[in-house]
């Protein structure tokens, strides 16, 4: 057709607070702009992410060429990375027509050269241009963010990681109830002014349309607090409304999605609401898929920093939410992890910080380890000046000890504790072969890497009998264990066997019960280790 309007989709990956969209994650603000774009007219829509560009792909002519990408917290990825700097640079010249960027990519030197440089919201802008109207800064209206969503939906099809493990993140609302307070000093959420609510039934309607694209894991996130979710209380600190979290999590689990995790929690609304949060907790460990994280951010444990930067909540208010969250979520669920877990963010860098700010942070970890509490993640990093520059300069040295000290006294600890030996971790999706050592993940937030010291298939589900921790990962091998045919590199994976012990199983196999492995090696220790992971 000689009038037909195409618009191509550059997704360079989005990592941020309010959205994650590395693989094996698809942001919404990629499908929004997909929405926005056939909602004023395209004919064409196609989607390209830099993972297919780097395999090869060309990029197509278009009238519009639209870039997102970005990540404003840096993160540690296994499957694929976002877009570099240089790898903009190398595709700018054969983008085509009118040509837009968004994200933090947007504030790169590289961005410049674009005839759009979007800050706010790059769905409203492109619809706008092409609409004929100013191609201005402006956030999307609650009717227009509905209805992009479900006419953008259909780029997950596009997506290289689609059916599986593509998880597809669905947002509930946008701000913060802290916007009358100006909320925390590090984060532009606030800024977005008093939270605009999607219903139940808008967010409903989003994942039908994309379980019936044949979606399988998706991720309720870009709020701030999904305990605050459809709460009408317009306080900093709002009462709870059980009832509409009830109704949005039973409808989703309905669906029959693999996978359904969350997001962000406040821990001041958990602890100044216990009664309501407590339904709704419930409600979350009883309609999500275990290994679900709710995300605390409690920043920090020293209260002048607290004070200084208007953060949202005090250590004992996380205390508290710990416990709560710990308590109902901390039963084991089908994929054998716990339900429900909080997860830590710790800021550093934050105005008000001292050298002794370190030891607080750690001596609250050290309280929580020692109550006998989980954690599922403790994530430490240095404060990004995206809302404004901080007067504090991170002593590296000590940031570096702080981490090291997190790792080796808490982390481990907390590892043994939610998958103790022989725990069964049902469907680990195995990414990656790294020499003989294989790694993979459940799908989901924020799940545990798992390394298994022999190879396997990858791109496969595998059910894996945990034998070890580290620090930020955990060791285990394939189960069921068939003694009589896995490979001599897998027989040494096992508990207490080794190399040489490995090979003497392997010239006396086959073996028909433990009494006949007992007979090849005679350590009583070693073959009750082995009594739960081996079959014949």
């Amino acid at each position: 057709m000689e009038n037909e309007i195409s618009v191509v989709l550059i997704d360079g990956y989005i990592d941020d607070p309010a959205a994650l969209g590395v693989p094996p994650y698809i942001s919404p603000m990629i499908r929004s702009i997909a929405g926005a774009a056939i909602d004023a007219g395209a004919d064409r829509v196609e989607y390209i992410s830099i993972d297919m560009i780097r395999q090869g792909k060309e990029i197509p002519d278009a009238d519009v060429t639209a870039v997102l990408s970005g990540n404003t917290v840096p993160g540690k990825y296994l499957r694929s990375m976002p877009m570099s700097t240089k790898e903009l640079r190398n595709i700018f010249p054969k983008l085509k027509g009118w040509r837009l960027i968004s994200g933090s990519a947007a504030d790169t030197e590289e961005a410049k050269a674009f005839d759009f440089v979007i800050k706010k919201d790059l769905a409203a802008s492109l619809y706008d241009g092409m609409a004929g109207k100013e191609v201005g800064e402006r956030l999307r209206t609650l009717d227009e963010w509905n209805r992009w969503m479900m006419l953008g939906a259909n780029i997950v099809t596009q997506h290289q990681d689609f059916p599986e493990p593509l998880v597809a993140e669905i947002e509930t609302y946008r701000g913060c109830h802290r916007y009358s307070t100006g909320g925390c000093s590090y984060c532009i959420e606030a800024l977005k002014g008093k939270p605009l609510m999607r219903s139940p039934e808008d967010v409903l309607a989003e994942a039908k349309k994309l379980r019936d694209l044949g979606v399988r894991n998706i991720r309720v996130g870009g709020q701030t607090c999904i305990v605050s979710y459809g709460s009408l209380d317009d306080s900093p600190v709002p009462r709870p409304n059980p009832e509409a979290v009830e109704k949005l999590f039973s409808g989703l689990h309905a669906m029959g999605f693999d996978t359904i995790h969350v997001d962000n929690a406040n821990p001041a609304v958990i602890s100044a609401y216990p009664e309501e949060s407590r339904k709704v907790l419930e409600s979350i460990a009883k309609h999500c898929t275990d290994g679900n994280v709710l995300a605390l951010g409690m920043e920090t444990a020293d209260p002048r920093v607290v004070i200084e930067n208007n953060l949202n909540s005090t250590s004992d208010q996380v205390l508290d939410a710990i416990r709560m969250i710990n308590e109902v979520g901390g039963k084991r669920g089908e994929r054998g992890m716990p339900k429900l877990l909080p997860g830590i963010n710790i800021i550093c860098g934050l105005d008000g910080e001292t050298k002794s700010t370190y030891g607080m942070d750690l001596d609250f970890l050290r309280k929580v380890r020692d109550e006998g509490l989980m954690i599922r993640r403790i994530n430490i990093r240095q404060v990004l000046p995206i809302r404004r520059e901080f007067n504090v300069k991170v002593n590296q040295k000590t940031f570096k000890k702080f981490k090291e000290e997190v790792r080796e006294e808490i982390d481990r600890a907390m590892l043994e504790r939610m998958v103790p030996y022989g725990t069964i971790l049902k469907d680990v999706y195995m990414e990656l072969n790294d020499g003989n050592v294989t790694f993979g993940r459940q799908i989901g937030s924020y799940p545990l890497l798992v390394g298994v010291p022999y190879r396997l298939d990858i791109e496969k589900p595998y059910d894996i009998f945990v034998t070890e921790w580290g620090f930020r990962s955990i060791t285990g091998i394939t189960y069921p264990f068939d003694i009589n045919k896995m490979p001599l590199g897998a027989l040494e994976a096992l508990p207490g066997i080794g190399k040489k012990r490995a090979a003497k199983l392997v010239i006396e196999r086959p073996f028909r019960n433990l009494d006949d492995i007992s007979r090849a090696i005679d350590d009583p220790t070693v073959i009750e280790r082995l009594r739960d992971i081996v079959t014949f």
